[in-house]
């Protein structure tokens, strides 16, 4: 990578910094939302599990770390939806496509300072799970890191997605990146076994990488060994979805210019 394109990635990262800076409002996905979730699921967790006369401890980590690994998926989709969104809000994309940037330097920069956000992100629900549920993420060893890459990658690919699908189909589609997060979330078993679904929704459960991640983070956190078989059907699943959401975007960005969209955004 040259000079040149460092500096470009690094102006990128620097352009976010200062939209989040200047706008607290924007501090609210980082760090309001995964408090409000951490409180929210942590005290049903243990409501139910106070109510069912099981162990608490157990139900409430399950569903805390849940949250957690969720809010992975959530900080890294949202940070890189979010980033070209901007440049859709501020009507910046006819300026973008007339500079040297390239696509790849463009998503480089919005996913660095996504990275960013996200362990900021995390960190909040970690510490909010620890001060108030006395649950910490590393009583599940050193396992939880590969389902955490793996969940980072879904969430990068997901993203991939939105934006392929707000470059055809416009502003309008900006809803997606918010809310096709809460479709995937039921259907991966965020909080409870693919078993608990409606009979017809498990078969699409079953085959999502996310749904393999969170039975193994959920056996991790229980104190049981690491199933490689389920993570390496997690990364197999996860590297065929993220080829499929590059070819995807590349093909919309291609329509994009051939349609002339970018007066969508100007």
């Amino acid at each position: 990578m040259t000079k040149t394109s460092r500096s470009r990635i690094w102006a990128i990262v620097k352009r976010h910094a200062w939209v989040l800076r200047r706008s607290p409002h924007r501090w609210f996905d980082v760090l309001v939302w995964p408090v409000v979730d951490t409180l929210l699921f942590g005290s049903i967790g243990v409501f139910v599990s106070r109510s069912g006369g099981g162990a608490a401890h157990t139900g409430v980590a399950y569903m805390l770390c849940g949250i957690l690994l969720f809010h992975v998926i959530f900080q890294s989709q949202i940070s890189v939806s979010v980033g070209f969104l901007e440049e859709a809000w501020s009507r910046n994309m006819l300026n973008l496509m007339t500079t040297p940037l390239t696509e790849l330097e463009y998503v480089l920069g919005v996913a660095l300072f996504g990275m960013a956000k996200l362990i900021l992100g995390v960190g909040v629900v970690a510490l909010a799970c620890w001060v108030c549920f006395s649950f910490a993420i590393t009583s599940a060893g050193w396992g939880i890191l590969p389902v955490i890459v793996i969940l980072l990658a879904v969430g990068w690919m997901i993203s991939l997605f939105v934006i392929g699908l707000v470059l055809r189909l416009g502003p309008s589609a900006e809803v997606l990146a918010w809310g096709i997060l809460f479709v995937i979330m039921p259907l991966s078993g965020v909080f409870t076994p693919v078993s608990s679904l409606p009979g017809p929704l498990q078969p699409i459960a079953r085959i999502l990488p996310t749904t393999q991640a969170f039975i193994v983070g959920r056996a991790l956190v229980a104190g049981q060994a690491m199933e490689w078989g389920r993570l390496g059907l997690a990364a197999v699943g996860t590297a065929v979805a993220t080829v499929l959401a590059l070819v995807f975007v590349l093909r919309m960005l291609t329509m994009f210019r051939d349609r002339g969209f970018v007066t969508r955004f100007s």
